[in-house]
């Protein structure tokens, strides 16, 4: 199934990555997609749901970061190659 919305949220360090995650969880209805890393640490967490959800959610780290936060990004209705790509990063 295509999702609604993704949110994505850059960190540094897998650890920031999992207190990022569980903030944005805990924020609003959205579901864990994957989370890709790169060099350096950096480490992008993907979130689906309602655009209203993720954007609440995404929103949440934006406003009250707890940590450094590269960057963060909402797509609403993502294109059908984008969805297949963060599904095949699924962990």
């Amino acid at each position: 199934m295509k999702m609604q919305a993704v949110g994505l949220v850059e960190v540094v360090g897998s650890a920031d990555a999992i207190i990022a995650a569980d903030q944005m969880l805990k924020t609003s209805e959205v579901t864990y997609e994957s989370w890709n890393t790169k060099c350096g640490g950096h480490v992008t967490i993907f979130l689906s749901g309602e655009v209203a959800a993720v954007k609440a959610a995404v929103d949440s780290i934006k406003e009250n970061p707890p940590c450094e936060v590269v960057a963060a990004a909402v797509i609403s209705n993502p294109s059908e190659e984008t969805d297949r790509i963060i599904k095949g990063w699924r962990k």
